[in-house]
């Protein structure tokens, strides 16, 4: 997986420049919260209103590719998206440059292999940057694309410009300032990211790993994408406003999450899926009536998204255990958490209510032929019956099965998203 070409159409091809080039090419992965951020402490900084936790996606199927390059013969800095170049506004612009400077800040001496100083310190200010990324699941539709895209947009800059932190968690704080939930995918495993707020600066909002992604080798998720469209309600926007009028968000902010942080972390090194699953779900559930305390009320779920709800619980109450737990970020795509014993059947319930279009509906060949010829208790098809109906074909758009994984990992030359030519 990590050292295959990229597609075609993600690569860019620019004249070699006449001063010598240095380039660095990661992919990093998303992470899909189970205890949600919603709601910004200090928009200058990017820092939260509440911790959070999340739990850090294999990088198989869902990763972010970037490549950053760097020379004294660019004339200015450049951003490519997934094939096309990126207008700079102010936004966009913003956020670039908080990454791009903070890591250059952080940046040592770059020697060959002799230990000759190939590029000095300082020298690293005296060239503009190219950066190049491609996302390999949808952009902007409630899967945390962009926690992606900065994180690998950061671990880049790091090994490009050879950076070392200054302080335990600084790379996560530079993160942030591009992408919040970012931070968490800087990596593996179950992570969580402290509001912070103790210092002026804030550099105390950090991501700090929980346990590593074997620590809980069993745990699985099943992801219903469900709209692979952008969002009507960017989560900046959601947040702006939810923040100005939830009376609920800031109740929840300083009573509930910080109780829930420490159950969930306890779960996790108990490995204890009952409570861990509850907890992610009531999670889920209070984030998305925050949003719909929100004035005016903001709604990503739909009713594809609800009978999903509906068909977990049903499924849970037919085993008399808990065996699936979903969450929601904003967006109406599921993420359905189980364990590794439970997945097929999962999937195979999945397939019946969310009747797949054609053979790649899912991501994993396998398991969905393991779906496809488990027999489903009559029982639990007569409980999610009494729940939900069976959805039109396209109501899902595509089932991606995978697990917890590792943070950013380096690439090798032949993953550059540059191609570099004589002219």
């Amino acid at each position: 997986m990590s050292n295959q070409p990229p597609p075609t159409a993600f690569k860019i091809t620019l004249p070699s420049p006449s001063s010598p080039l240095h380039t660095a090419t990661v992919s990093a992965p998303t992470n899909i919260a189970c205890i949600k951020y919603w709601g910004k402490a200090s928009t200058q900084y990017n820092t939260p209103i509440n911790d959070s936790l999340s739990l850090t996606l294999d990088q198989v199927d869902l990763r972010a590719v970037t490549t950053a390059a760097c020379s004294t013969g660019f004339d200015q800095d450049k951003l490519w998206l997934n094939g096309t170049e990126v207008e700079m506004n102010s936004s966009t612009s913003k956020r670039f440059r908080a990454c791009v400077d903070g890591i250059r800040a952080c940046a040592t001496e770059k020697l060959d292999a002799e230990g000759n100083v190939l590029v000095g310190k300082e020298e690293w200010k005296t060239m503009h940057v190219h950066i190049a990324s491609y996302n390999t699941f949808p952009t902007a539709a409630g899967l945390a694309s962009s926690a992606a895209g900065y994180a690998a947009l950061v671990a880049s800059l790091v090994a490009l410009y050879n950076a070392v932190e200054e302080y335990p968690g600084q790379f996560t704080a530079i993160a942030r300032q591009g992408s919040g939930s970012a931070c968490r995918s800087l990596y593996g495993g179950f992570v969580t990211w402290r509001a912070g707020g103790k210092v002026d600066d804030w550099s105390d909002s950090i991501a700090e790993q929980v346990v590593d992604e074997n620590h809980w080798g069993e745990i699985r998720a099943v992801i219903l994408v469900v709209s692979d469209k952008e969002k009507e309600t960017s989560s900046t926007k959601g947040m702006e406003n939810s923040v100005a009028t939830s009376k609920l968000l800031g109740y929840r902010a300083e009573h509930v999450v910080p109780t829930r942080m420490k159950e969930i972390e306890s779960a996790i090194h108990k490995k204890d899926f009952e409570s861990f699953g509850k907890l992610t779900m009531m999670d889920s559930n209070q984030f998305h009536a925050t949003c719909l305390d929100t004035y005016p009320p903001i709604f990503y779920m739909n009713d594809v998204s609800k009978s999903v709800v509906a068909m977990v619980h049903a499924y849970n109450e037919w085993a008399g255990e808990l065996r699936a737990a979903y969450t929601f970020d904003a967006g109406p795509n599921a993420v359905l958490y189980t364990l590794e014993k439970y997945q097929v059947e999962l999937l195979a319930l999945a397939l019946k209510y969310y009747p797949e279009i054609g053979e790649s509906y899912v991501n994993n060949a396998e398991l969905r032929k393991q779906a496809m010829d488990w027999n489903l208790d009559v029982g639990l098809v007569e409980a999610v019956d009494k729940r939900c109906k069976v959805r039109a074909v396209g109501d899902v758009k595509m089932v991606y099965c995978t697990r917890g994984g590792p943070g950013p990992q380096t690439l090798d030359d032949n993953c550059s998203l540059f191609e570099f030519v004589s002219e």
